[in-house]
C-alpha cells in the first residue's frame, strides 16, 4: 500500500535535510582534513606540546563531526528512498545524539562564555602563526577575511609594526592608518557580547535536529502501516452462460443477496472446481 500525503511529505522533507546535511557534512569533512593534512599544518600535530591547542582540536572536532553528518545522510538517505524502517530507526537515533549535543554545546558556550572565548583567540593566535611562518595564501586569506569582518588588524593593531599587515583592513581615516583595534581583544568582546546569539545558533540548528527526527518518525510509522494494512482488491468476472457452463478453479463469483431493511450481504468463494450452472 503506498504512502499517505503525510508519508510522502515526511519523505521528501528528509530528503532535502539530507542534501543541506550533507553539504555541510562535506565542507566540514574537507576542510578539517585539508587543516590535517596541509603542508604548512602538518607539523603542528607531530609536536606534542601541541596537541591540546585550540587548532588542534578545533580540526579534530571538524573531522569527526563530518564524518558522523556524512553517516548520518547515509542512513537517512537510504531509509527514506527505499522506505526502510531499521535505517530510519538508526537515522533517528544519531538525530538524537546530535540534537542533545547542538543543544549541550550551546548551553556550555554561553554559560562559559570567557573561556570559550579565550580558546577562540588562542585558535586565531594559532593561524596567525602559521601565516608568518609558512605565508600559505588559504591561511593568509582566512585571516583577510577575519580581519575584514572584524575590522582588525593582527595581535597588535599597529599597522606600521604589523608582520601581517598586508591582511588588515582598509583604513577609514588618518589615525586608523597608524593604529587599529587588535583582534584577540575585538574576538573575545565580540563572543562575550554574542554569545547570546551563538547559544541560540545552536540550539535552533538542535531544534531542526528535531523537526528532522520527527519526520523521520512518522515515516517510519506510516511504512510499518502501510506494511500491515491489507491490499483492497476489487474482483469482477462476466461469462456467458450459454457458452461456459462451468467455472474452472481459477474463476471467482462473487453472489450478492439482499434482505429487507438490511444492508446486501455479498459472499465471494475463493475457490469453485467444476461447479455445475443451471441452464434455461
Amino acid at each position: 500500500m503506498a504512502l499517505d500525503g503525510c508519508g510522502l511529505f515526511c519523505k521528501y522533507t528528509l530528503f532535502i535535510f539530507n542534501a543541506i546535511f550533507a553539504l555541510v557534512g562535506f565542507a566540514f569533512l574537507g576542510l578539517g582534513l585539508w587543516l590535517r593534512l596541509s603542508d604548512s599544518t602538518r607539523g603542528i600535530f607531530q609536536i606534542e606540546d601541541f596537541n591540546s591547542s585550540a587548532f588542534v582540536i578545533a580540526v579534530t572536532v571538524l573531522i569527526a563531526l563530518g564524518s558522523v553528518m556524512l553517516i548520518v545522510v547515509v542512513f537517512g538517505d537510504y531509509g527514506a528512498c527505499n522506505e526502510k524502517r531499521c535505517a530510519l530507526q538508526v537515522f533517528s537515533a544519531l538525530l538524537t545524539i546530535l540534537a542533545m549535543a547542538e543543544i549541550a554545546i550551546g548551553v556550555v558556550a554561553y554559560s562559559s562564555k570567557e573561556r570559550v572565548g579565550l580558546h577562540i583567540v588562542e585558535f586565531y593566535g594559532s593561524l596567525y602563526a602559521l601565516y608568518l611562518s609558512s605565508g600559505d595564501p588559504v591561511i593568509g586569506a582566512t585571516l583577510t577575511f577575519i580581519h575584514k569582518m572584524l575590522h582588525c588588524c593582527g595581535v597588535t593593531g599597529v599597522v606600521v609594526i604589523e608582520l601581517a599587515k598586508n591582511t588588515c583592513p582598509k583604513a577609514d581615516g588618518f589615525w586608523e592608518q597608524i593604529k587599529q583595534p587588535n583582534c584577540p581583544l575585538i574576538i573575545a568582546d565580540v563572543f562575550n557580547s554574542k554569545a547570546a546569539l551563538v547559544m541560540g545558533i545552536f540550539v535552533g540548528t538542535g531544534v531542526l535536529l528535531i523537526i528532522a527526527l520527527i519526520c523521520s518518525t512518522t515515516l517510519s510509522r506510516k511504512i510499518r502501516q502501510s506494511a500491515s494494512s491489507p491490499p483492497y482488491i476489487i474482483l469482477t468476472h462476466s461469462t456467458s452462460v450459454g457458452a461456459n457452463p462451468q467455472l474452472s478453479q481459477c474463476e471467482f463469483v462473487s453472489t450478492s443477496y439482499s434482505y429487507p431493511d438490511q444492508n446486501p450481504v455479498i459472499f465471494t468463494p475463493l475457490s469453485m472446481a467444476n461447479v455445475p450452472v443451471a441452464q434455461s
